[in-house]
């Protein structure tokens, strides 16, 4: 007897955590998702800030069917002149501060952290890396030795020695940076304590001490970059000059893709002395590129990172005033929804699943849960979404 997908599921495929309620999709478009049993729900999270265009945007599966047509994978990254790596290069690096003109493409955000810590150190000539307490940069054993929070660590030591974590929004923390110090990897606004905004005195301060000891400012745009934040980069917002900054997620389209981009004279110590100081089989794999310079495009060409402020402001004042609300904490359309203490967001996201809206808890905030649709949501879907959203709080 054949298995179905979800025996499947349940034997044979290793997966993070068990979801046993875990809805297996048929198709996806837009905003929505359609289950196997044509069950059809809106996706108010876009795959954790990767969909940020959408799912299968037009535009995106174009680029891909046309590049898929002329080839996929060559050779080793670096080898070849392949136009999908060199012209989303040349994009991305044009929409960034004027120094950060070379870009190193991976796979994902792990790895474009993994890529960042290794070149900081080649800078520096130090080894000591500063993170901050509750943030999230991966779960490779490098991006894993940053991690803000040791219930995920414990099991895995030891990992990176020398690194050390600071409070973030923290400003006297800031004076631990010392002339010790490699890097210090933030990120520009924290996403998995719950969509946690620092002021603009610490990101400045910050700022200032990495410069002053000479230490490489790692910013991570993972989840805040591509226009989920009101600009391009949620190191906008702020008074800061990274010297290193780290894509994945909203930079593919949907497709799996990583950066890590700093100066061209910092990259090219990983091209010399010695050569092949970092590599990669499939990092910028053409397909992916051709969705990601597709997507970059699709974001500046129709303003979509300018437009993301008022959705998300629709949606925090038709939810607000709700009386199971404690707070929400918003920057574009980033939203970090809390729950007062008689409330679970456990059971709220539940909830929202069974009415067939898909939200998502935090990974450090257990009384909050995170909306972040895509893009390219509308204003008459994001008023049916609010009015949804009222009646299963009211069911709460």
């Amino acid at each position: 007897m054949q298995l179905t997908n979800r025996q499947l599921f349940r034997q044979n495929l290793a997966v993070p955590a068990d979801i046993p309620e875990a809805i297996e999709i048929e198709s996806a478009e837009g905003i929505f998702l359609t289950s196997v049993d044509g069950q059809k729900y809106i996706d108010l999270v876009s795959g954790v800030s990767v969909s940020n265009v959408g799912h299968r945007h037009p535009a995106v599966v174009k680029a891909i069917k046309e590049q898929l047509d002329k080839y996929m994978h060559l050779m080793v990254y670096g080898k070849y002149i392949q136009s999908p790596q060199v012209r989303l290069a040349g994009l991305l690096s044009s929409v960034l501060p004027e120094k950060l003109d070379s870009v190193f493409l991976v796979n994902s955000g792990s790895e474009a952290i993994e890529g960042a810590l290794k070149l900081a150190k080649r800078i520096s000539g130090r080894s000591e890396i500063m993170a901050f307490k509750k943030s999230y940069h991966g779960s490779t054993h490098g991006a894993l030795s940053i991690l803000g929070d040791e219930r995920m660590k414990s099991a895995y030591r030891p990992l990176l020695p020398n690194v050390k974590l600071l409070e973030y929004n923290n400003l006297d923390d800031l004076d631990k940076i010392n002339a010790d110090t490699a890097s210090v990897v933030v990120e520009a606004i924290q996403a998995e304590a719950g969509i946690i905004i620092p002021s603009q005195d610490f990101m400045h301060k910050l700022n200032v001490k990495c410069h002053e000891n000479k230490c490489l400012l790692i910013v991570d745009e993972v989840q805040m970059g591509f226009g989920r934040t009101g600009k391009m980069f949620g190191f906008e917002h702020f008074d800061i000059e990274p010297d290193i900054v780290c894509f994945a997620k909203g930079l593919g389209g949907g497709m799996p893709i990583g950066a890590f981009v700093s100066s061209k004279e910092n990259m090219n110590l990983l091209t010399f002395n010695p050569a092949l100081g970092h590599i990669t089989t499939f990092g910028g794999h053409p397909v992916s590129s051709a969705s990601a310079l597709a997507s970059l495009k699709l974001i500046l060409d129709e303003g979509l990172h300018k437009k993301s402020n008022d959705k998300g402001l629709l949606i925090a004042s038709g939810l607000e005033k709700h009386p199971k609300i404690k707070t929400i904490r918003r920057i574009g359309l980033m939203l970090g929804v809390e729950l007062k203490s008689d409330f679970s967001a456990a059971r709220m996201v539940k909830i929202l699943q069974g009415h067939h809206l898909i939200v998502d808890q935090f990974l450090f905030n257990e009384s909050s849960f995170r909306i972040a649709p895509p893009l390219t949501i509308t204003e008459d879907e994001i008023r049916v979404v609010i009015e949804m959203l009222n009646a299963c709080l009211d069911d709460l």
